[in-house]
Order: C-alpha cells, then structure tokens, then sequence
C-alpha cells in the first residue's frame, strides 16, 4: 500500500514548490488514476514512490518501506516491490523481446530456471507469445509498451507504476493498454497506480480518480473524472 501523509515537496536547486501538505492512501489491491495538467505535481509524486527523491516535509510509506528513513542500501530491496512503466517504453535495442523482460530478473540475481518460467508466462498475458526473438524496431508502438509492462510485471512487484503510459499510442491502443493492466490487477491483484492526463481515457473506466493540480489535492474520488483546465 501507499500512504502519503502531510507531504510537501520544494526542489531547492529552483525553490520550486512542487507539492502541498498532500494526503493520499492507495490500498493493496486497488486501480488509481492520478491526473493532472502539466506542472501539477504528478512527475514529482512519482519521483517520491520510487524512492528517487525525499519529501520536504511529511511522511510516506510505500509497501512497507517508510521512504523518509530508508537508507540507500535498501532502495534496490524497496523498487523490487514497485514495477515502473514508462512513456518512451525505455527498452533495449539490441535485446530481443525475452531479453528485454529477462533483464529485470537478471539485474536482481534470478536464477536462470525461474526466468525461463516466469518471462513466457508474461509474454503470454500481454499478448506478445511467440514474439520472443523480435527486436523492438520490429516492433509497433503498443507492442513495445506491452513489452514494458511485460519488464515490469515479471518480478512480481506488489505494486505497478505506469508513468503516462499511452503519451506516444493513439486512443486504439491505448485503451488495448488499459484492459491490459485492468486483467493484471483483476486476476493477479497487483495495486496500479496510471499516471495520466488523458481525460477521454480515464473516462472509460469507472476507477477510483486522484485529481492533482497547482500541488495540492483537489479531489479523490470513484465518481469518474474530475476535469481541469489544460
């Protein structure tokens, strides 16, 4: 789970202040929305989940992990709990398919009998069986965010982060996107928290919305999208 408590963020290279004593609770299990215009604070709440910035002020606990006191030897421990799904996709060029999802166990000191197991039977989810030995050049836009989700899933995170996942798909398949993870967190129960200012698609799905602008939380809610200026 994640909770944010009284959370304020200034960058003090640029005195930016970023977030306002912010107050969010995601339960295990749940799907979220967090949207926002550009510059709201979104980026920065992402940055604070992964450990990759500290909060100002307040305090958050991310699976366990309270991010305000965790020492730098155990970040690795902490992100292995967290797969994170980026916009630009972030795959290895010269790494086929099951390379660029094998990788992820790799890095952690996988054994090689479990990677074989485990990646096909990610492959498979997504959709991308049989495309194992495919470059991602080779590949079309969706098929290589399916890839991502495929990296971030294998590891078995309690907890996917998928960061304006569908910024470079058109509305086809970024919404094949959204069923994607919507199976992951229904038949696995993995929590996924999509970071997102695509109104059209939140609106396509009756989820639980954090709308975020100027820092501060502007409403929560299950009630569908709550609109902002752009």
């Amino acid at each position: 789970m994640v909770e944010m408590k009284d959370v304020s963020m200034v960058y003090q290279s640029s005195q930016t202040e970023a977030l306002y004593h912010v107050n969010v609770t995601i339960n295990e299990g749940e799907f979220v929305f967090l949207v926002g215009p550009s510059g709201s604070g979104k980026t920065t709440i992402t940055k604070l989940l992964t450990g990759e910035i500290q909060p100002t002020e307040g305090s958050i606990i991310v699976n366990g992990f309270d991010m305000g006191q965790l020492k730098k030897n155990k970040v690795p421990k902490m992100r292995r709990t967290i797969g994170v799904v980026f916009q630009d996709f972030r795959l290895i060029p010269h790494m086929n398919v099951y390379d660029n999802v094998a990788f992820a166990m790799r890095v952690v000191g996988a054994p090689e009998k479990n990677i074989q197991e485990r990646v096909p039977k990610m492959l498979e989810l997504v959709g991308l069986e049989g495309n194992e030995k495919r470059l991602p050049e080779e590949m079309s836009g969706g098929e290589q965010q399916r890839i991502g989700i495929a990296r971030a899933l294998v590891n078995n995170p309690r907890m996917i982060i998928a960061d304006e996942p569908t910024g470079n798909l058109d509305p086809v398949r970024s919404l094949e996107l959204m069923l994607i993870l919507e199976k992951i967190n229904n038949e696995m129960g993995t929590t996924i928290l999509v970071v997102t200012h695509e109104k059209e698609l939140v609106n396509a799905f009756s989820k639980r919305v954090i709308s975020i602008e100027d820092g501060r939380v502007i409403s929560d809610g299950m009630d569908g999208y709550y609109g902002y200026d752009q």
